[in-house]
């Protein structure tokens, strides 16, 4: 009699838990070091918020006072167990803010080559 009640909250609450990504912050950081073009270390992630689905929203702070706002899907716990495991987290997509050196058009080069036609363009030189 009372056993229909609990299925029903059992297989909700396992749908709702399906739904958080499941990307670790090494991971997070690796993805988001690619994006900016910084190693791991010399950035902070803060405000991380999730929605349905798997999307991640944050800030990145640099330690030469950038500010990037980035956001990435990542696989949740239900998508994961339909694909035995093998749907993959998304790249991070970072936009520089106002005021930071890539926003700005004030990123050097640092490659070591001489000044081209695409760089200078791209405001590298």
């Amino acid at each position: 009699m009372y056993l229909r009640p609990i299925t029903a909250l059992t297989t909700a609450a396992l749908l709702l838990s399906g739904c958080a990504a499941t990307i670790n912050q090494s991971g997070l950081e690796q993805r988001t070091a690619q994006a900016i073009g910084k190693p791991v270390g010399q950035f902070s992630i803060t405000e991380r918020t999730e929605e349905t689905g798997g999307r991640i929203n944050y800030n990145v702070n640099t330690q030469d006072g950038g500010t990037y706002r980035c956001y990435m899907y990542s696989a949740t716990g239900f998508q994961k167990a339909m694909s035995f495991g093998m749907t993959p987290h998304s790249d991070a997509i970072c936009t520089a803010m106002a005021g930071t050196p890539a926003a700005s058009g004030q990123r050097s080069n640092t490659s070591g080559s001489n000044c081209n036609a695409l760089l200078q363009a791209a405001g590298r030189c």
